[in-house]
């Protein structure tokens, strides 16, 4: 066992390490002097607490629990979900949540990690060679699209996403042939026109595809001034980052964030935060941190002659590098607002439980890649 903890990856717990202090100074600066003050010990509590499982999953051989359990894990995913949909907790009209305890769980963060298992397991069996049509693809689309379109209902835009870059991300390195992903494009145009189509010519159908409250944040997006109650929070992020502008207003200086014109600081909205207070400069290192984490994982997986283990590393770095794009272009105005977590920083425990067991799975590869298989 102390043999093992000595290999593990040291630059990637040191990383973690460095977010864990940015994190907590930029949810006590967010939070301070109002009714979530306090907010940034329960984050070292989640942080401390999550290293565990992190660290036991890191010392397990990573294809013993793909093997044994990586199908029963998602069928266990796909049942929460379906509690979800029909008895979830509902929060800000979003119905993502289930109570254990005093304990709130979102399953379609965790349900990340299950996708991203079976995909490895799947790949796995074909050894490298090329994906096929009916025996590959399609079966992997409909295990992508179950707990798409679950999560899609919830509503949860940002996260339903996430589960398309893990499919295209873990296909591309799964050595998908060219004539699908050229098929896949082509079908692609056709279905976003019909929908276009229907937005000018039969707006009744196109409310039921896209949600009133969507179609309102894609609106905000190409119009912000067609509606500014609409754009208030994109308006006001995209006015607190320019604030900022090379070196920051300071720590606890953030006049807007002070003001409390930015929306859940501490949360989704936590990279406004970092933008006012720390600048260009500080924007800047959290994007060089996040380089260095995504750079470590790469390694990992070239490093290792396991498919299984590469696909697995390809998975986490999908669904990582989305989220991170995808929370810091939305609040500069490059993506829709939708809600999904900036990794490693953001208040949130399913979110933080999800990217520290992904977290894990590559230390794991890390550890196991010159053993042999323990099953």
């Amino acid at each position: 066992m102390l043999h093992k903890i000595r290999q593990l990856d040291v630059p990637i717990l040191f990383i973690l390490t460095i977010f864990l202090f940015l994190s907590t100074a930029v949810i006590y600066s967010s939070t301070h002097g109002t009714r979530y003050d306090g907010m940034h010990i329960n984050n070292i509590i989640i942080f401390g607490v999550l290293f565990i499982p992190m660290l036991a999953i890191s010392l397990v051989d990573y294809r013993v629990l793909i093997k044994h359990f990586s199908y029963i894990f998602y069928g266990i995913g796909i049942l929460l979900l379906v509690y979800v949909y029909f008895k979830g907790e509902n929060i800000n009209g979003s119905q993502r949540w289930m109570s254990i305890g005093s304990m709130v769980l979102q399953p379609s963060e965790i349900m990340k990690i299950f996708v991203i298992m079976v995909f490895a397991k799947w790949l796995k069996s074909r050894d490298g060679e090329s994906l096929r049509f009916f025996h590959d693809l399609l079966p992997l689309s409909a295990l992508v699209g179950i707990p798409f379109f679950i999560v899609l209902q919830q509503p949860d835009l940002g996260t339903s996403i996430v589960f398309i870059c893990i499919f295209i991300g873990m296909l591309w390195i799964g050595n998908i042939q060219w004539k699908h992903m050229l098929g896949s494009i082509i079908l692609a145009v056709p279905l976003i026109s019909g929908i276009v189509f229907l937005y000018f010519y039969n707006f009744e159908i196109f409310s039921k595809i896209v949600k009133p409250h969507q179609w309102a944040r894609i609106q905000s997006f190409i119009d912000p001034m067609a509606d500014p109650n609409k754009s208030y929070h994109v308006d006001n992020s995209i006015h607190a980052i320019a604030s900022g502008q090379l070196m920051g207003e300071g720590f606890l200086n953030g006049r807007l964030i002070r003001g409390g014109f930015i929306p859940y600081s501490y949360a989704d909205s936590i990279f406004v935060v970092i933008g006012e207070e720390f600048g260009f400069i500080g924007s800047s290192v959290l994007l060089l941190l996040y380089f260095l984490l995504i750079y470590r994982m790469i390694l990992i997986a070239v490093q290792t002659e396991d498919l299984e283990g590469r696909y697995l590393v390809v998975g986490v770095i999908s669904m990582l590098t989305l989220q991170i794009f995808q929370n810091i272009a939305m609040h500069i105005g490059l993506m829709p607002l939708t809600g999904i977590a900036l990794p490693f920083v953001s208040y949130g425990g399913s979110s933080l439980m999800t990217n520290m067991l992904g977290i894990g799975l590559v230390l794991s590869v890390k550890l196991h890649k010159t053993l042999n298989p323990t099953y």
